[in-house]
């Protein structure tokens, strides 16, 4: 009898154990397939570089190719946040086509935010759209490449660039000088036109 009884203990207890671990692959499993449910898919519609950061545009990582698949994790109002390959960055939203059908109620709130900014960026108006409205197709497409030059007004430059980091301000009786600090490089402006640059102190 006292064999019975720890025969019947010993096979619950590996009862017990196998289902446990039946259960743990079972999660595993789920886990796997939910994240791959979660990401959203874009392709190149030209070449893009990958930045490290968003701010600073020399942070160059590699340059993906056009017709390259990328995973979107996140969102704004210029770049997609991505992963190609094993390397995470940045890419602007104007090289990328959304491939993805719309998430799935049971996605997380972070993708669903992340592809609704993505389509409402598709139905505004595009960077070069509106740098050609506003300077002519000439002077647009150096702004788009974000492109510098010694004579460029204030506004140029913040449509080059982005808005600075810093900006050190000194109003003379005739002249008002400025220098611009970004991540990576400094611009000096005087009475708003960019006479020089150069690297971050």
């Amino acid at each position: 009898m006292k064999k019975f009884i720890t025969a019947s203990v010993f096979l619950l207890f590996s009862v017990i154990a196998f289902s446990q671990v039946n259960k743990t692959v079972v999660l595993e499993d789920l886990e796997k397939d939910k994240a791959a449910d979660l990401s959203i898919t874009a392709t190149l519609k030209s070449a893009s570089r990958l930045f490290e950061s968003r701010e600073d545009l020399t942070s160059v990582i590699l340059v993906i190719p056009k017709g390259s698949k990328v995973t979107i994790t996140g969102s704004d109002s210029t770049y997609y946040k991505v992963i190609f390959d094993q390397d995470e960055g940045y890419i602007f939203k104007k090289d990328v086509v959304i491939d993805t059908a719309p998430p799935s109620p049971a996605t997380s709130p972070k993708t669903i935010q992340a592809y609704q900014q993505s389509q409402t960026a598709e139905k505004q108006v595009s960077r070069l759209d509106y740098l050609e409205n506003k300077y002519g197709p000439s002077l647009a497409a150096k702004l788009y490449e974000r492109k510098i030059w010694k004579g460029m007004t204030a506004q140029m430059v913040r449509d080059s660039w982005g808005t600075p980091l810093k900006i050190n301000r000194d109003i003379g009786e005739t002249q008002v000088r400025e220098e611009w600090i970004y991540k990576s490089a400094w611009l000096y402006l005087e009475n708003n036109t960019l006479v020089d640059w150069g690297p971050a102190k």
